[in-house]
């Protein structure tokens, strides 16, 4: 399992370098394609979300993904490597089987990241970046979540970051029934943070997003109120809440907008919830008396208090990782071997063929009843001959001693895999 995976999440790096790191939707085919350009990658999958960005890859010696990650975010070593951490073979597996399974999420259980991480993977695997090895691995991820959504409760309560920021907004205000509720971005999570506001009594909805038909549709399901993107700013009057959740590379709320705001309001305070990275609101914005601002690792606190009711399921959902880790190294194991049977086989299958071939010139014309049994006779002698090694190689694949057998039996029959041949 030559596995490598590099990156930072939520825990590693604060968001204001988190931030940096991201890659967009638009960018993430052009960035798949130059990690998988680096030297000593040969497969490769890059998963940016609001709370990590990790390269997945199988490598050969000498890949230097830190190194590619400093180039392409352009980031000095100072900057960025105490905030990565790197896994590699057994490690990575498991750390790719958690992330699936949502128990590395800020909000253990939320149901998003399992999505986030099929998107990445099926642009990679439409750009050719991801073969053999990758896909056996994401494909057992993706049934190892499935497994632990189904044997554990972990995910029985509906849970995501979008939730969590309406959590918080109940906490600042008590009741949401006479609030103003400003969605700024119509996205999945504008959409699920609506859905939350709703049942939490919330009655009056604004909606803005640049494509202004995306945020009509949000608003005729949630009776709310669409605004064009060109009135952001004096729609914002109007809210008690602001949650921004768009893919904005820049901050859409800046200070002198904070300061014409609070104005408008005759001091009424308002509370942007920023579940964007990068963030929509400028940090300096909570600076302003009466703009109060939490942005997404704020939210992680509160992430803490309601993960603590679902520790005893992600303890549970952990003893799962832990055996299926152990079942998918088994697998790669196993299938280390093949090559070797497979080159064992052509080698012996080389010498019955030439032999076969010598004697049936010394024996003349023969009947087809006599070529089949000298056929069966000879690769009965090969079969018996080859039964014990390849069962030692299987046998050996979990074994520490394995390569110490396989490289014995490559040199006792003279077999070279890289050709694929044996030597004559």
């Amino acid at each position: 399992m030559n596995f490598h995976l590099i990156g930072v999440n939520h825990l590693s790096a604060p968001l204001a370098l988190r931030e940096r790191l991201v890659v967009s939707e638009e960018q993430l085919p052009q960035a798949v394609q130059t990690l998988v350009q680096q030297p000593g990658v040969e497969e490769g999958m890059v998963l940016s979300t609001c709370n990590r960005v990790e390269l997945l890859t199988s490598t050969r010696q000498g890949a230097d993904l830190r190194g590619f990650l400093r180039s392409y975010f352009g980031l000095s070593s100072e900057a960025l490597d105490s905030h990565l951490y790197e896994y590699e073979h057994r490690e990575a597996v498991r750390h790719v089987f958690r992330v699936a399974s949502s128990l590395d999420s800020m909000v253990v259980g939320e149901p998003q990241i399992l999505g986030q991480v099929k998107e990445a993977y099926a642009v990679a695997r439409s750009l050719g970046a991801i073969s053999s090895s990758l896909e056996a691995l994401l494909s057992r991820a993706f049934a190892v979540a499935k497994r632990v959504r189904t044997e554990t409760a972990i995910g029985s309560s509906t849970v995501s970051i979008a939730s969590v920021a309406v959590d918080l907004a109940e906490k600042i205000f008590g009741s949401l029934e006479h609030t103003t509720i400003y969605l700024v971005g119509a996205g999945k999570m504008a959409e699920l943070a609506a859905r939350h506001l709703i049942a939490r009594g919330a009655k009056r909805i604004i909606i803005s997003n640049r494509t202004h038909q995306r945020a009509v549709e949000l608003a005729d399901v949630f009776g709310g109120e669409a605004v064009p993107f060109d009135r952001l700013y004096q729609a914002a009057d109007h809210a008690d809440i602001i949650l921004t959740s768009t893919g904005a590379s820049e901050p859409l709320f800046r200070r002198e907008h904070g300061e014409t705001l609070r104005s408008r309001r005759k001091n009424r305070p308002v509370f942007f919830v920023d579940i964007a990275v990068p963030r929509n609101v400028a940090p300096e914005v909570n600076k302003l008396d009466g703009l109060f601002v939490y942005d997404i690792d704020d939210l992680q606190s509160v992430a803490t208090n309601n993960s603590a009711e679902r520790q005893k399921e992600a303890e549970r959902a952990e003893k799962i990782i832990e055996l299926e880790v152990d079942r998918f190294a088994s697998r790669m194991k196993s299938l280390e071997v093949v090559p070797t049977i497979l080159s064992l086989q052509e080698y012996c299958e080389t010498i019955r063929q030439a032999e076969v071939d010598r004697i049936r010139g010394r024996l003349g014309t023969i009947s087809p009843e006599q070529e089949a049994a000298i056929e069966a006779m000879t690769r009965g002698i090969i079969n018996k001959l080859l039964h014990t090694p390849i069962t030692t190689l299987k046998s050996s694949a979990a074994h520490p001693e394995a390569a110490t057998i396989h490289e014995m039996i490559r040199r006792i029959f003279n077999l070279n895999l890289n050709s694929g041949k044996s030597k004559e």
